[in-house]
């Protein structure tokens, strides 16, 4: 497939009297293909945005090479930029500004047709409220102008930083639809979030940073299967029977590591091998699962931020990948 935009060895390092050096980003890879929902994921602190402002020219790097729709940016960005949509952070508008106005203003900046404006207005949803003060707006309310004004230019590449910020349920069900109909209309997203199960839900493919350093990508599907122990959960009729299920399993050369309440088997090939195992001992089982993984659990493995008991991890600790 086409690449819509190529990241490759970005370096970003900031300097100051108080911290010194730190690198936001070292050395840091990506790739998004054409028609894709692609997720970008990482811990607070992690590089995501300074990635995405040093992406459209807000920030200069220190290094590396970055391509969108095939031109070379930051030198080319004039070309690419009226085919790039995007929310970067919190957006702000007028406050006493309606969004119609504000959207109207935008076309008008961007040379773009006034006809867009109750275009995208009705696309976010907010085509009844369009004429009231932005100051009179919810922080959902606001994410959604922030979203009509990255589509005002019906861009090939659209990039979200955070864009379910502030939505209520019903508002992150439409905005996940609202993804998919962009990508099956040939436009391709770049979403960063922290609300993973959207992501997995949404996206085709997946690129996660910690500490300036990309620590996985690839198709959602694939990188969930890298990560899965290929296990089994296996629960008895009878709780008490589970020592005894388990050194039948284990004499059969199956790793089997015991819990209150079930057994979580590993190394078997073919699940119906245990049923027919336990049942030759009179041990019946009430219910044999896989152990399938979620981007939650893989994205906290990957970056070293899940949560441990009595301690407080603080932003700036993340996983330590190799150069």
């Amino acid at each position: 497939m086409v690449a819509v935009l190529e990241i490759e060895g970005l370096r970003k390092t900031y300097r100051s009297r108080r911290r010194g050096e730190r690198r936001a980003l070292d050395g840091f890879d990506m790739v998004v293909e054409a028609g894709q929902v692609h997720g970008f994921l990482g811990p607070n602190g992690s590089g995501k945005t300074t990635t995405l402002r040093t992406l459209l020219g807000l920030i200069r790097p220190n290094g590396g090479r970055m391509a969108i729709l095939g031109q070379e940016v930051p030198a080319n960005l004039p070309a690419v930029v009226g085919k790039v949509g995007a929310i970067v952070e919190s957006p702000q508008f007028f406050p006493h500004f309606s969004a119609q106005d504000t959207l109207s203003l935008l076309a008008d900046a961007g040379n773009l047709s006034q006809q867009r404006v109750p275009e995208v207005l009705e696309v976010v949803g907010l085509r009844d409220r369009a004429k009231e003060r932005v100051k009179t707006y919810s922080l959902g309310m606001k994410q959604r102008l922030a979203v009509a004004s990255a589509l005002l230019k019906n861009p090939q590449l659209l990039i979200l930083d955070e864009p379910a910020n502030g939505l209520d349920p019903g508002g992150i069900r439409e905005m996940r639809d609202l993804m998919r109909d962009l990508s099956a209309s040939g436009m391709t997203v770049l979403l960063s979030s922290h609300i993973l199960g959207e992501v997995q839900q949404i996206c085709d493919s997946v690129t996660i940073i910690s500490l300036g350093r990309r620590v996985a990508a690839g198709p959602v599907a694939e990188v969930l299967a890298q990560h899965s122990s290929g296990g089994l959960r296996v629960r008895l009729e009878s709780s008490a029977d589970l020592p005894a299920a388990a050194q039948v399993l284990v004499a059969s050369g199956v790793r089997v590591d015991i819990q209150p309440d079930h057994l979580l088997v590993s190394g078997v090939d073919k699940p119906s091998s245990v049923t027919r195992m336990l049942a030759g001992r009179d041990l019946y089982v009430s219910e044999l699962a896989p152990i399938t993984v979620d981007l939650e659990s893989v994205f906290l493995e990957l970056t070293g931020t899940a949560p441990v008991a009595g301690q407080h991890r603080q932003v700036d600790q993340s996983a330590e990948v190799p150069a």
